[in-house]
């Protein structure tokens, strides 16, 4: 075997081998690019988002930009959960509340848009733990002991 056929077929070799490594890449592109999809929808509906570990190797250069959430898209965890403070609204309401009241406390002073449904499943599990009383339709903090 000549030194040309050689550098030939290690060309060969060596192309080949490029060939699987670029179609190797794209396909864990589409993985990742799948992956940030399914972070943004976890992230709308309430999920909780992962830190992405950190590389140490320097990006593709053929590899998209990432895209940085913009404005819109982008919510802070409330400070307090919604059981919290629903009870902070009904307690600064010291003749009861209707639930209406309540979402639209809750809206003014935390900046909660609550579903009423939601709220009515938090006031509830107050009631059946004792922290709240719920009479013609208003809700009440108990009398304290």
């Amino acid at each position: 075997m000549t030194v040309l056929e050689q550098i030939g077929q290690d060309k060969r070799r060596i192309a080949e081998r490029l060939a699987r490594l670029d179609a190797e890449r794209a396909k864990l592109s589409n993985q990742l690019a799948e992956f940030e999809v399914a972070e943004r929808a976890l992230g709308r509906f309430g999920g909780r988002k992962v830190a992405a570990p950190k590389s140490t190797k320097a990006p593709a250069k053929t590899a998209a930009p990432v895209q940085k959430p913009n404005a819109r898209t982008r919510r802070q965890a409330p400070a307090a959960s919604l059981g919290e403070v629903t009870l902070k609204a009904v307690k600064a309401h010291t003749k009861g509340a209707s639930a209406d009241e309540l979402r639209k406390y809750l809206s003014r002073k935390f900046g909660l848009t609550v579903r009423p449904n939601h709220l009515d499943n938090a006031l509830s599990r107050h009631r059946r733990a004792g922290r709240l009383e719920n009479r013609a339709q208003r809700w009440f903090a108990p009398p304290s002991a």
